[in-house]
């Protein structure tokens, strides 16, 4: 007669705060499930900001523009102007919506780069050969270095970081567990240029035009702040987990952790032949950067903008071509250099595969197209910017604490809109211009935007990749649960916002630029 043994259900914390955040976590998951999806959710929104404007201009709802002085009047989307905008506009509203054609321009390169392997083999390079004393810090800041590879960062690093800590004699658990929290808690944060900044600069840039029509949020506008934040999210990460989540007793898998066998050993390994064309890779890199810098010496330059300029160049507001071109190069010469690409029509291939891959955001953009058009067409953004900044002004608030309180609100919104894109399109329209007229720039609210976006990403179970981190897990605990993963990533996740927002604040009290712009 067989017999099977009940499967091991994972303990509660003894923690009485542990417990208290799985309790809440079970909540916000019971709501979220209970929110349509985003696509739809914007045009919900669009009805409420219909109905909204119907109400507000019947009782004549005003402010006064501080800076034109003129009277601006909440109009009402529900008239005979305001569906006739809607209907014929649609088109013109999606076509114009700013992130569409630079997040597109920009994945062309990213797919070419994705799909020709370079990405897999680079961050299998940066982690392999690296001492164990310094595993985890090598892990965390190649999850930084992901960030450019979009989500597809998820699918590939944790896993191999599971594969590294377990060559290493280390609990795979625990190497699925840094790499997940590096790349979603500091998802904005990269040494690197990605295609969130270039996504994020897109929308900042027409929430600032509220205020001043020729303001530009470059692509480049958080870069330095991004930089050090990546540096300081990878040491964060590496401290906690190292001083204090490795003496746990619960990391060691079902099974005893052994060396990895062949097939581990080629899912890390980098072979020769990648080796070279990485280095070659690497080469071409450089000339391309060189070329650019090279380019933009001479004043005359065509690169360069009006009397010189190099912010308000081509180069800086083409950077979503730039980009492109930049992966899309790597790509290719990786690509034939290791076989992945025998032909051209390989590389038009690939593009095609991201293209389709992008699909459900195209979906998803056409939705926060029109309701941010609604939005802006009734005048409601320009009034709540209005009273907005007269409040904030009555209540002689220190601009970090107004940029605090933002990044509180920011966080919480997180949990339950996951989509960094879809919750920047939400609040961008209101909180830019509003900070603009007290005197706080748009980079700097897009940077404790990026902050505040990021940190809950690894703690929300509303994210998709919250469930495929706990599937990876549970391939060496089948007992896992969400309990378990929130109770390893609820802990860096609060040290991590309380020193990233510390850095913030620090930053911008010392008057350090943000990036270029």
């Amino acid at each position: 007669m067989s017999t099977t043994s009940a499967q091991p259900q994972p303990t509660e914390p003894r923690s009485r705060l542990l417990r208290a955040a799985f309790r809440s976590f079970a909540a916000i998951e019971k709501v979220g499930n209970k929110l349509p999806n985003p696509f739809w959710l914007f045009w919900i929104l669009a009805g409420v900001v219909a109905v909204l404007s119907a109400v507000l201009a019947t009782v004549g709802v005003s402010a006064v523009h501080p800076g034109t002085h003129e009277t601006i009047d909440v109009r009402n989307l529900l008239s005979k102007d305001g569906l006739t905008m809607a209907v014929e506009g649609a088109v013109d509203n999606y076509a114009a919506f700013p992130p569409l054609a630079t997040i597109l321009t920009v994945m062309f390169g990213i797919a070419v780069a994705e799909r020709s392997g370079l990405f897999a083999a680079l961050l299998r390079r940066m982690v392999a050969r690296v001492p164990g004393r310094y595993l985890t810090f090598a892990l965390s800041m190649t999850a930084m270095v992901s960030h450019v590879a979009g989500d597809a960062a998820y699918v590939t690093l944790i896993p191999l970081g599971a594969l590294i800590f377990r060559a290493a004699g280390r609990s795979p658990v625990l190497g699925c567990i840094v790499a997940y929290v590096s790349i979603s808690a500091g998802y904005d944060a990269s040494p690197s240029l990605t295609p969130t900044d270039v996504l994020l600069s897109s929308i900042s840039t027409a929430a600032a035009h509220t205020i001043d029509g020729d303001y530009v949020v470059t692509p480049l506008a958080n870069y330095f702040f991004g930089l050090g934040s990546s540096v300081l999210i990878a040491l964060v990460i590496t401290l906690v987990v190292d001083k204090v989540l490795t003496r746990r007793s619960d990391l060691e898998p079902d099974e005893p952790v052994t060396e990895p066998d062949a097939t581990d050993l080629t899912a890390i390994e980098v072979t020769g032949q990648q080796r070279r064309a990485l280095r070659v890779t690497g080469l071409v890199a450089v000339g391309f950067l060189g070329l650019l810098a090279v380019s933009m010496i001479p004043a005359s330059s065509p690169l360069r903008g009006e009397d010189g300029g190099i912010v308000d160049s081509p180069l800086i507001g083409g950077m979503a071509l730039v980009l492109g071109v930049f992966f899309a190069l790597l790509g290719t010469v990786y690509g034939r250099m290791t076989g992945t690409f025998s032909a051209a029509r390989d590389i038009i291939a690939a593009m095609a595969d991201g293209t389709r891959s992008m699909a459900p955001i195209l979906v998803l953009f056409f939705a926060i197209s029109q309701f941010l058009a609604y939005f802006k067409w009734t005048n409601i953004g320009n009034i709540l910017a209005v009273k907005g900044a007269e409040t904030l002004r009555e209540l002689d608030m220190h601009g970090w604490t107004v940029l605090v309180g933002i990044a509180v609100l920011i966080t919480f919104m997180n949990l339950l809109i996951t989509s960094g894109s879809a919750l920047w399109a939400l609040a961008a329209p209101v909180l830019v211009p509003m900070l603009m007229l007290i005197g706080i720039e748009p980079e700097t609210t897009q940077a404790v935007y990026r902050v505040a976006d990021s940190v809950t990403n690894c703690v929300t179970p509303m994210s998709p990749y919250f469930v495929m981190a706990l599937g990876f897990i549970q391939q060496y605990r089948k007992s896992a649960g969400i309990g378990t993963l929130a109770s390893f990533t609820i802990p860096i996740a609060a040290v991590v916002w309380v020193v990233w927002i510390a850095f913030f604040v620090a930053w911008y009290l010392l008057g350090i630029p943000f990036g270029v712009g």
